[in-house]
């Protein structure tokens, strides 16, 4: 998606997609990541997911990037938190004690800004990209986190009948994108509450593990 239609739905409000309560998902598999309190767990395209405060409860330190400027200086009022802002260029760096949200397009942010990422938890960037986009964004995340261990969340439906995003994800896409690097395990496969838009769709949470 272009840059501005993010801008344009942060801005207007419709912002659907942000969840009134930590995924399901996560808060059920999570432990399969096996980390330590003190982990740093890097959520991709993250907006001003409630996942993240989740993330925090349970002793894991997180870093975050996002497009849009306004969804973070919500998230960081929603935590109650006064962030540091830097200027690193094209991207800008919210930060707080056991956060770092790094602000402008995902592909600027590179592993030496990052910094070490003990886990990544992808719930809204893989499904909101077009398939053109999606080939670049995993090849970027892998590189950008050293393949790191990741629970992804996918959406699944009939893509003729509705437009994304959410885009729908097959099994056999996570497995082109991801095969070459991670031995992939489907940890469940369930209906979506209330469909896809009216549309019948499952979700499905992955572990992907280094090879």
């Amino acid at each position: 998606m272009e840059h501005n239609f993010w801008h344009d739905r942060w801005e207007s409000g419709r912002i659907g997609f942000h969840a009134q309560a930590p995924n399901p998902l996560l808060t059920t598999h999570f432990p399969a990541l096996c980390l330590t309190e003190g982990s740093r767990v890097f959520v991709p395209l993250c907006g001003k997911t409630l996942d993240i405060g989740w993330i925090l409860s349970r002793g894991c330190i997180v870093a975050g990037a996002e497009l849009s400027e306004m969804a973070i200086e919500q998230l960081f009022e929603e935590l109650g938190v006064e962030p540091e802002i830097s200027d690193l260029g094209k991207l800008k760096r919210y930060s707080a004690t056991d956060i770092d949200i790094f602000v402008g397009d995902i592909h600027a942010l590179t592993p030496q800004m990052l910094g070490p990422v003990d886990a990544i938890f992808d719930r809204a960037a893989l499904v909101a990209l077009p398939e053109k986009m999606r080939s670049a964004y995993t090849a970027h995340l892998i590189s950008l986190t050293g393949t790191a261990p990741q629970l992804l969340v996918c959406f699944a439906y009939d893509q003729s009948l509705i437009s994304g995003p959410p885009f729908s994800i097959t099994k056999d896409e996570v497995h082109r994108h991801y095969d070459a690097a991670y031995e992939i395990t489907e940890l469940a496969n369930q209906e979506a509450a209330g469909g896809m838009k009216g549309i019948a769709a499952t979700e499905s949470v992955w572990l992907l593990k280094p090879r």
